[in-house]
């Protein structure tokens, strides 16, 4: 009966992919066909269907359905072009295979279920798991991508790195920002670390809480840290809270926090004109003697 199935689909498949790019039509509401053209939908929709065909007269092949799901990702579609493509194709196949059947009974109609299931069930499993392997692949890429920019050290002059930190710091995030901070003071030779959080939103117990173990920390792999960036409300929010920042340099702005900087590790900022001004006046009184 299975061999009956398959041989009326195979042999009427024109008729079964226009009934069903008929129907799939309607979905172009979906968000996966939000912000594409008609042409990349046609032309998606009828690789679907002939990916669909090809793996009912295969038997199951894999490679291309693999390829598929990685191109939606690529195109951005949700998981749902896929589930409901694939209902759409059994439901115009069963249709279709009905209508052209003079006896039927519910030993037929049963058989027929179950074959179309058989053919459809697998690849809905292939699609989707592909689908949804790609994506938490990618995302994993991406939060990894995130978590690297989300604590950068930048090193500005030698001995000297500055941490700015914008947006809300949770647990999660304190450890990466206390690792990449560790590791960047070794790596770039720090004498003196900034951290700037003129971008930290809220500054409440737990966040104060990771910015001195932090700071605490750089301090005993020898260098010193300078908190940057403390804002008025902020600071007021500190002294309500009864937290102890006197073990280390704060500073209201990062110009304030590196000229700190410079003279711990024994530099100054000179002003070139005064310079140039006094070389002037040298020459000068020179050529008057």
């Amino acid at each position: 009966m299975e061999n009956k199935f398959k041989k009326i689909v195979l042999e009427n498949s024109d008729t079964i992919v226009h009934n069903w790019l008929n129907e799939i039509d309607t979905m172009k509401s979906g968000n996966y066909s939000a912000s594409i053209t008609e042409e990349l939908l046609e032309n998606t929709n009828r690789e679907f269907v002939n990916i669909i065909f090809s793996s009912i007269k295969n038997q199951g092949e894999t490679e291309h359905l693999k390829e598929f799901a990685e191109k939606l990702i690529n195109l951005g579609w949700q998981v749902s072009y896929i589930t409901d493509g694939l209902q759409l194709f059994r439901r115009v196949t069963i249709d279709f295979i009905l209508s052209q059947s003079d006896k039927i009974d519910t030993d037929y109609i049963s058989q027929l279920l179950h074959n179309v299931d058989q053919w459809v069930e697998p690849i809905i499993r292939q699609l989707v798991n592909e689908y949804s392997g790609n994506w938490e692949n990618i995302v994993s890429l991406q939060r990894v991508a995130l978590q690297e920019l989300s604590a950068p050290l930048i090193p500005v002059i030698d001995n000297i790195t500055v941490m700015p930190l914008v947006g809300t710091i949770d647990t999660e995030r304190a450890k990466l920002i206390m690792e990449s901070l560790l590791d960047g003071v070794i790596k770039h030779n720090s004498e003196v670390v900034l951290i700037d959080i003129t971008g930290v939103p809220v500054v409440d117990t737990m966040v104060a809480h990771h910015i001195i173990q932090a700071a605490e920390a750089v301090r005993l792999i020898g260098a010193t840290c300078i908190l940057v960036g403390i804002r008025p409300e902020i600071a007021q929010t500190i002294v309500n809270l009864g937290i102890d920042l006197g073990k280390f340099h704060t500073k209201s702005s990062l110009r304030k926090g590196f000229i700190t900087a410079l003279e711990i590790t024994g530099r100054r900022i000179v002003d070139s004109r005064d310079k140039d001004d006094a070389i002037e006046q040298m020459i000068d009184s020179l050529s008057g003697e």
